[in-house]
């Protein structure tokens, strides 16, 4: 099954953004003359037809406002924020039944869309999860070290310089053995890797991490150098 929605995560502090987001949401900030919340719908939308919510916590009022008259749905996180996993749960009754795609909202990317590239590997029935990943030489603004390691079978572990890129496609089913309400999607990665069942994708373009000041400077210099 194709996932038929796709969760945009911009519900974060932008801790690391500072001073800039002390007054407006990461998500928010431009790069390239548009947000990055816009730089990661413009893809949604491009891999669509989808069902697209966006999660906000920190500073939701703007992050609806943004969105208001649009066709993507918001489902606010209060009065705590859930982290990625308790935030897809959140959203669930808004996505539908199925797999999804989650797509973090401070990423901006130089190459194929990265929603259709997950789509084309998809194998539903094998795998719980399918993580789209680079390799540590095409990231902008990352920091050393990578997440994982993978083989040419898209099988990942642990540990190397291969980076987790944001984007992927999830069976929200792999939550439900998880009680808490905030917690990570790293413990549903786990969950998957251990039954064998957590896939990689290879990303053949760049792609850049913009978690800090600095970074969309580094940003734009990518997207410039096409």
């Amino acid at each position: 099954m194709t996932p038929g929605a796709v969760l945009v995560f911009a519900a974060g502090f932008g801790t690391r953004m500072r001073p800039l987001t002390d007054t407006v949401p990461k998500p928010l900030i431009a790069v390239g003359g548009r947000t990055l919340l816009d730089h990661a719908l413009d893809l949604a939308r491009q891999a669509g037809p989808l069902r697209i919510v966006v999660n906000a916590h920190y500073l939701a009022e703007q992050i609806a406002a943004h969105l208001h008259g649009t066709d993507v749905a918001v489902s606010v996180e209060t009065p705590e924020i859930l982290d990625t996993g308790g935030g897809l749960r959140q959203a669930l009754p808004l996505l539908g039944p199925g797999p999804v795609f989650t797509l973090n909202a401070d990423m901006v990317w130089s190459g194929p869309n990265p929603l259709m590239l997950l789509a084309q590997a998809w194998r539903p029935g094998a795998l719980d999860a399918s993580l789209l990943c680079v390799p540590l030489a095409q990231t902008v603004g990352r920091v050393p070290p990578g997440d994982f390691t993978m083989d040419g079978a898209g099988t990942i572990r642990r540990g190397g310089d291969w980076v987790y890129t944001g984007a992927q496609i999830i069976d929200p089913a792999l939550i439900a053995a998880i009680p808490d309400r905030v917690f990570s999607l790293n413990r549903a990665w786990d969950l998957a890797a251990a039954r064998g069942r957590l896939g990689g994708v290879a990303y053949p373009g760049r792609w850049a991490d913009v978690g800090r000041p600095q970074g969309i400077a580094e940003a734009e210099r990518m997207l410039a150098d096409v």
